[in-house]
């Protein structure tokens, strides 16, 4: 039986589809493609003002690509009121061959030498898919999100896959979109070439946006704790499909 891979892996983000776990002491993997998709359309992102009040505080380093095994073993780890996490240990090697090609990326918050969010996604063409994010301090991840989405406008992407609709996302701007309009929007992102910008503190400019409520910036805002889920629900919109081979 051949081994899936991150080559493999990449192939699947590029037909729509992504993986998932029961549970992260299982060792199977599923690759799943909802009927309903979640997205975070960059026209209507939006920030609150007490949140652009914090990023503006720069309360939090922000820094990219520094600790991205540690992100995503920090996204596996169980939260209050979500005991069981989705992400196993073939994930987090799958994603870890990723990050060396260069296609999976980290958004890391750090108060001190500690750090206290961030979130990690896998970047393709002109579409960033946004996997899990984890939060040790108030708005650590959501202060993530605002500089993943700012330095994605920057760089010229298209798409931010958020997977599934959140309670978090829908009030930031988030919407729910079919499997066909989905893939319309993905192919796309696909035929242009987004920039993913590694190291520094975000785009120029970024702690100036968001005075006030509303449409911020350049139309960046904020999504919740959930992007790209947080429990694993495999069957969720419908079309899960388990892989036969699995990472090593």
């Amino acid at each position: 039986m051949e081994t899936f891979d991150a080559e493999d892996l990449l192939r699947c983000y590029a037909r729509g589809i992504f993986p998932m776990a029961d549970s992260r002491d299982d060792d199977q993997v599923f690759l799943v493609d909802p009927e309903r998709r979640g997205v975070l359309p960059f026209d209507r992102f939006h920030v609150s003002r007490r949140l652009a009040r914090t990023v503006r505080a720069d309360i939090y380093e922000v820094r990219f690509d520094t600790a991205f095994d540690a992100v995503v073993a920090a996204c596996a780890e169980p939260r209050t009121g979500h005991p069981e996490t989705w992400i196993n240990d073939p994930i987090r090697a799958l994603y870890g061959q990723l990050h060396r090609l260069g296609h999976a990326h980290s958004v890391e918050c750090w108060r001190a030498d500690e750090m206290v969010g961030g979130l990690y996604g896998v970047s393709l063409k002109g579409a960033f898919f946004g996997e899990s994010m984890f939060s040790r301090a108030r708005d650590a991840s959501k202060v993530a999100l605002v500089h993943l989405v700012a330095r994605l406008i920057a760089g010229g992407f298209r798409l931010l896959d958020a997977q599934f609709l959140t309670e978090h996302l829908t009030q930031f701007g988030a919407e729910e979109i079919s499997r066909a309009e989905y893939r319309r929007r993905l192919g796309r992102a696909l035929a242009v070439e987004g920039r993913f910008q590694v190291g520094g503190k975000g785009p120029a400019g970024l702690g100036a946006a968001g005075t006030g409520g509303g449409a911020v910036g350049a139309g960046f805002g904020l999504g919740g704790e959930g992007l790209g889920g947080g429990t694993a629900t495999t069957g969720a919109g419908g079309g899960a499909l388990q892989v036969i081979s699995q990472a090593s």
